[in-house]
């Protein structure tokens, strides 16, 4: 089962994730690109932290997401991921990681993202540009997986 996640902020994505997961056998990985840069981020991680418990072996790589291909992996998220790219001025790199990653990943594999394309053209070319590069990837990572899910008010809808 190869899984894209995706809705808005808050939708219950993350959960999902996990309630999926629990049909994972044996060893279960969390790749986590989250980074804690502020206090509120750490806040966030810790609340993930408790709600996976000690069910997942947690992979923190805020990157090179390609280094990590497991069976039974949740990775969380690509929208933080896209932002860690573009922290680090390497959005000449994104499709090539990505590409390495989607072509290498395990069968039991769920993917969460944040559908960015629902709302209104952000003010900035910034924040465009990231629009831009995560409904890319979320272009990339819904063709790789066999299922979509779409995250609305915390119900899952099946959109592939």
């Amino acid at each position: 089962m190869r899984v894209m996640i995706t809705g808005g902020v808050k939708s219950g994505k993350s959960s999902y994730a996990l309630r999926l997961a629990e049909r994972f056998h044996d060893e279960r990985f969390f790749l986590a690109t989250a980074e804690a840069f502020d206090d509120e981020m750490r806040e966030k991680i810790k609340m993930h932290q408790q709600e996976r418990g000690n069910t997942f072996i947690t992979i923190e790589e805020p990157v090179y997401i390609d280094r990590v291909v497991k069976e039974n992996l949740i990775l969380d998220c690509i929208t933080l991921w896209m932002n860690n790219i573009m922290m680090r001025d390497l959005e000449d790199r994104w499709q090539q990681i990505l590409g390495r990653f989607l072509s290498t990943m395990g069968n039991n594999t769920i993917i969460v993202t944040n559908e960015t394309g629902l709302g209104n053209i952000p003010p900035n070319e910034l924040t465009r540009r990231y629009n831009r590069m995560i409904g890319l990837a979320n272009r990339l990572v819904a063709d790789a997986v066999d299922e979509v899910y779409l995250m609305v008010a915390g119900i899952p809808v099946k959109i592939k």
